[in-house]
């Protein structure tokens, strides 16, 4: 960004002469003007740097252009489904939608932190200040119907999900201060300024933003739940839904943007059907059976002793391990700090102590789990370990006490147990803090000394491998007489609660990318705190939060991106709003072998829409 001009409130007098006011005042308007004047049109945008790939690429080289069409691909998902709206936060919504038969202006690269490619749209002008985008359609772009997609289209998605979509979108897509249909194909993106500047990911957020047709879609009844097949511009059509069960996707073979660079090689099956099971081992059996084609796998226990069957023994299921360049994220035990009495933090840090990981992690998970410790791990973002540098700590200058000086000197470190399942030392740390917090323990329950109140809360589980983690934990709690609920509800109640943030605790994951942006307001801001469907289950409202989010938004430079990310690390990690689990080392992934993979694994790790069959 151009540094801004210091403005003076009249021509120097040494001037002498109304030219040079003239001219003083046209060098003035040029350089103001700088800031904001369009680069010329470009086939892409990166968060930092440039694109890697040049004008006019053929194809990402992570997939096969030659990568043959046909087949049925079949997934296996756990839970059920009531909609087929997946912008809205009512109902819930099947895998596969949004990827499949909605689109987007751009597309991602999967090989590159946040870069995208032109897609639905043909090219893009970005302000040198990241104010606004222009977006130049393609004209040959089609909704399924055969409608063409048009500027009206762009400004009628921009208006509905801001209105009625989830509140992610609603934060988003608010930060547009003024859409400008330039012509039927042209749309112009204005964004709004703060005391930062512009947010410099927003036009990268506008560019992912799901476009739908107006024709198709009535504003009036947007929110309502429906089983009727949407019509979107992707490369697949809904063919077959059997409600709560099945949801087959047929690729449309009049697909406008087959030949498009972003997505030559990739959507290769015919068709991709999705089949939905209540609980992961009835899925499990299913694959074994050959009824599903390729699974991710997340249980350790199951990876390292359920893949023994007679098909991996011959070769007709392949088990491998993919590499992955992304942040692991944080998958964790999740505080909710609206209410009593995990909104005291001494209370959370005793829990935090009392998690035995070793244990757990060895004798559910087999030990191959490892713990995160940073809600970055496995990257350059992660802050642990690592001394805040000059740049973190001129960030959280105005914040202080917002984090912990072992956090902030990288000392930092989860409490380690000799793995035993009886550890006394950090069931003792948690009785001491508990008593600092108010609470003794009568008759064998931990009580609130002022209230008699027992030490109880409910864990609302999701299906039976988080059932079974918190029964192990429960165990570990009813030594210092705490009271633990389990309790295991169907996908619907599951997200009907966590919507409206009606649990105690929770497990959950969530993903990292190696450029955090925008999606951290829906997770940690204060706003989002309070917003219904937001993913701040904890309830985070932390002014230092706020202002990590906004400096890793404003960041020019990797290196203050970087910054910024670490620092909002600390404060997560300071905070104690969770109790961190644990992360796969890599991508698992099993599967049927008529399945074929280019050779190039992206930064990402693999996925399926480059794959194809060789079934004969």
């Amino acid at each position: 960004m151009t540094k801004p001009v210091r403005r003076s409130r009249f021509c120097p007098r040494a001037a002498g002469s109304a030219l040079f006011c003239a001219a003083w005042l046209w060098m003035l308007v040029e350089a103001v003007c700088a800031q904001s004047a369009p680069h010329g049109p470009t086939h892409g945008i990166a968060m930092h740097g440039a694109p890697a790939l040049p004008a006019g690429f053929a194809h990402f080289p992570y997939v096969n252009p030659d990568a043959p069409k046909g087949g049925q691909l079949r997934l296996g998902v756990l839970g059920s489904f009531d909609s087929l709206n997946p912008f809205i936060v009512k109902g819930v919504a099947p895998s596969g939608l949004r990827e499949y038969v909605f689109e987007s202006l751009m597309a991602r690269s999967a090989d590159e932190p946040f870069t995208l490619y032109g897609l639905i749209a043909e090219r893009i002008e970005v302000a040198s200040d990241r104010s606004s985008i222009t977006f130049h359609l393609r004209p040959e772009a089609r909704f399924s119907d055969g409608r063409a997609i048009t500027a009206a289209d762009v400004a009628f998605s921009h208006k509905v999900l801001m209105e009625k979509g989830w509140p992610y979108h609603r934060t988003y897509y608010r930060k547009v201060q003024r859409l400008e249909q330039l012509d039927l194909h042209s749309v112009r993106f204005v964004f709004e300024t703060g005391t930062n500047g512009a947010d410099r990911e927003m036009p990268l957020i506008i560019g992912l933003m799901p476009i739908l047709p107006a024709h198709a879609f009535d504003p009036e009844t947007f929110e309502r739940t429906s089983l009727e097949p949407p019509v979107g511009s992707g490369p697949y059509v809904v063919a077959r839904i059997d409600a709560g069960r099945t949801l087959v996707y047929r690729r449309n073979p009049t697909y406008w943007g087959r030949e498009v660079a972003t997505q030559r090689g990739r959507f290769n099956f015919d068709e991709i059907r999705y089949d939905f099971f209540r609980d992961s081992s009835s899925l499990f059996e299913a694959f074994k059976a050959g009824q599903i084609d390729a699974r991710a796998e997340d249980d350790p226990a199951r990876w390292a002793e359920g893949y023994r069957f007679a098909a991996v023994g011959d070769g007709r299921v392949m088990v491998r391990e993919f590499k992955t360049g992304l942040p692991a994220g944080m998958s964790a035990l999740v505080f909710n700090t609206r209410r009593q009495p995990f909104n005291n933090p001494l209370v959370r840090r005793a829990l935090i102590h009392a998690f035995d990981a070793e244990w757990i992690n060895r004798s559910l998970f087999h030990g191959l789990y490892r713990r995160s410790e940073s809600f970055f791990a496995r990257s350059e973002l992660a802050s642990t370990g690592r001394p805040a540098d000059a740049r973190e700590r001129e960030l959280l200058a105005p914040f202080p006490g917002s984090v912990r000086q072992d956090v902030l000197e990288g000392r930092f470190r989860l409490p380690t147990t000799d793995g035993s399942g009886t550890d006394r030392d950090g069931l003792r740390v948690a009785h001491g803090l508990l008593t600092e917090a108010g609470y003794e323990i009568r008759d064998g329950r931990l009580i609130k000394s002022d209230t008699g109140e027992p030490f109880s809360f409910e864990f609302l589980a999701a299906n039976r491998a988080q059932e079974r983690l918190m029964l192990s934990f429960a165990e570990l709690l009813k030594r210092i007489g705490i009271a633990v609920r389990v309790r295991q509800v169907d996908s619907a109640q599951y997200w009907t609660r966590t919507k409206t943030f009606d649990f105690d605790m929770i497990q959950w994951t969530w993903g990292a990318s190696l450029s955090p942006g925008n999606e951290q307001i829906n997770r940690w801001s204060s706003k989002a705190a309070a917003a219904r469907g937001s993913l701040n289950f904890a309830g985070v409202e932390n002014a230092a939060a706020d202002a990590m989010i906004e400096a890793l938004l404003a960041a020019e430079q990797r290196e203050d991106f970087i910054s910024a990310v670490r620092a909002l690390d600390r404060v997560l990690l300071s905070g104690d709003y969770v109790i961190p689990l644990f992360h796969v080392p890599g991508q698992w992934l099993a599967y049927w072998r008529h399945l074929k993979m280019p050779a190039a694994t992206p930064l990402f790790g693999t996925d399926y829409d480059t794959w194809w069959t060789a079934r004969e």
